[in-house]
């Protein structure tokens, strides 16, 4: 019987000793966890619900360390108020307030001038110290709010891929462009439960009070873009721009074997903290939403889908004729010069069309589209970022061998920037096609840090083959670029030009506007980064080369530098 009753006893105590630790557990949520929105809360007692404390999930950049630093948060200050059946003398109070921070006279005295009114909001985002001051004056029927707004620290830094806020013909705002829209189910917050009386919020629901269904989604999140790196990415494209007189110069650099993007943007951008007066064609990110023909930083991957198929190999000749004719059309080099019997590396190092039309010819549609497709080149690449635009590449279903040799020194079919990278990013990482993202966390409200996960690699092409090319693409960049004078003597590096030239609306190409680009990744044979570069339309000069080749460089030896990336020429074989 006594055991009996010492069974009962434990069981009660077990279940006492339980409840009290879930009280604890709410406890904690409620006045730590969220005890800051109800002290900001305090002021605005007497609002509707509708009038509730802005609250929203940060977003961060990640330094190299590991350091989270602000790319999007909350803002806090006064928002003025008035009640204008309280107030005896606008004039008065107008020149009080304007004494501290300047306001409109004309709608300042029109707002207070309402004797049936008790509500008006006269200036919003004042500071604590003029909120604290006008709080000072205690005029009657002035009254200064808490508020909280959406910040951007970093001011146009990563803009378009960041995004911003913005209302969509309700009272709440949402993400409207870049990562504030795309995750805008994680970043938006419920306010509702916080205006619950604090009782019933202590002790509802305590099932769940150690697992919150809110807080498997909403949260902070943290992103891959390091604000260093990111910051010179940005200098060196608006150098470009301002140079060329470009109409836009864009940029990424990614880690190839994981996907995650370090730096992305594109100029001209904005500022995502006063964007109003903006030009509203800056706010979509053209790195994702835009396709142009890329030109002759194709030819790297049509090589290496030649030598993987064993159609030719780094050793395999072909007489460059200059020019070529095929289904009627005429193919030429740049500069309509013949080479004579050249082997494939001059294919890549002096950028010839004949010789890419060569490789595509022996390769044969079926083959090429075959490379072209495992790359998903013409497929979106699933990146984080809102309207994602696929490649047009309707070219590759032609039974024409034009169609195909314009393709293999990329005329004729049009890719995203990201797309680009993508592909390219399989000669950086052993012929593996990774997934470009730029979060790589999610910070939950439970404190809880959830790692996301993003599809494995794809084998595209072979190790070895990716292995030749990377050769020939060092040695590019040893012998080619700048005549050699800017190799690195500590360093390998891959990389390689592009020049195409824009189409026209009205059909063909125009015959001065060119676009210009620039891939290369370092260490050439274990590559940390990938860099992509692009200019659209810049003037006075014809290649790239000329345009894009002092940015990589610098961006090559600040990331060598910024990372302490060690010297790798020890470990490189002769092609």
């Amino acid at each position: 019987m006594r055991a009996t009753f010492r069974y009962r006893l434990r069981i009660l105590l077990g279940l006492i000793g339980l409840f009290a630790l879930l009280l604890v557990v709410r406890l904690y949520f409620v006045q730590i966890v969220n005890g800051s929105n109800y002290a900001l809360r305090a002021d605005r007692q007497y609002l509707s619900q509708s009038s509730a404390l802005f609250d929203r999930g940060s977003i961060y950049f990640t330094r190299k360390d590991g350091t989270l630093i602000s790319a999007a948060t909350l803002a806090s200050g006064f928002v003025l108020t008035l009640n204008p059946s309280k107030i005896t003398n606008p004039e008065a109070a107008y020149a009080a307030i304007n004494a501290i921070t300047p306001l409109d006279h004309d709608s300042f005295i029109a707002q207070a001038s309402k004797p049936h009114d008790v509500y008006e909001e006269v200036e919003h985002h004042l500071s604590q110290d003029v909120g604290s001051a006008i709080a000072a004056l205690d005029i009657p029927g002035v009254v200064p709010l808490r508020e909280r707004w959406r910040a951007y620290p970093g001011g146009s830094l990563a803009a378009q891929s960041i995004g911003f806020l913005g209302f969509n013909g309700g009272d709440t705002a949402t993400g409207q462009y870049g990562l504030e829209r795309y995750y805008d189910d994680v970043l938006t917050r419920d306010d509702g439960s916080l205006y619950q009386n604090f009782f019933a919020q202590l002790f509802a629901n305590l099932g769940n009070a150690l697992v919150d269904a809110r807080s498997s989604r909403q949260g902070d999140i943290v992103t891959t873009i390091e604000p260093e790196v990111q910051a010179r990415l940005e200098n060196d494209l608006a150098s470009v721009n301002k140079e060329y007189s470009s109409s836009g110069t864009g940029g990424i650099i990614m880690d190839p074997a994981t996907g995650e993007i370090v730096a992305l943007g594109f100029y001209p951008s904005f500022d995502p903290s006063d964007f109003q007066d903006a030009d509203p064609s800056t706010f979509k990110n053209p790195l994702v939403s835009n396709v142009y023909e890329f030109g002759s930083i194709f030819k790297a991957l049509t090589m290496t889908s030649g030598i993987d198929a064993g159609v030719v190999t780094a050793s395999t000749t072909y007489d460059d004729t200059g020019c070529i004719h095929v289904n009627g059309s005429t193919i030429c080099n740049y500069d309509l010069k013949a080479r004579g019997v050249i082997p494939m590396q001059q294919i890549l190092s002096q950028s010839l069309n004949v010789g890419a039309s060569f490789v595509a010819t022996q390769l044969g549609p079926d083959e090429f589209r075959k490379y072209f497709t495992a790359l998903d080149i013409g497929q979106k690449t699933g990146i984080d970022l809102p309207s994602e635009a696929s490649g047009l590449i309707s070219n590759l279903n032609s039974p024409r061998q034009l169609e195909y040799d314009t393709a293999s020194f990329g005329q004729g079919i049009a890719v995203t920037a990201v797309e680009m990278i993508r592909a390219l990013g399989t000669l950086a990482n052993h012929g593996q096609l990774v997934t470009p993202h730029l979060v790589k966390s999610i910070r939950l409200d439970s404190g809880i840090v959830k790692t996301l996960d993003w599809p494995a690699g794809t084998q595209v092409f072979k190790p070895s083959s990716v292995q030749t090319v990377t050769q020939m693409l060092t040695s590019v960049a040893d012998v080619n670029l700048a005549n050699g004078a800017d190799k690195i003597p500590e360093m390998s590096v891959a990389a390689k030009t592009g020049t195409a030239q824009i189409a026209d609306p009205q059909g063909g190409y125009y015959a001065t506007e060119y676009f210009h680009s620039f891939f290369g990744y370092f260490p050439s044979y274990n590559p940390r980064f990938i860099i992509l570069l692009y200019t659209i339309k810049p003037q006075g000069v014809e290649y790239a080369s000329a345009t894009l080749t002092a940015s990589f460089e610098d961006l090559v030896h600040f990331l060598i530098n910024y990372y302490d990336v060690p010297p790798d020429r020890a470990h490189e074989t002769t092609p």
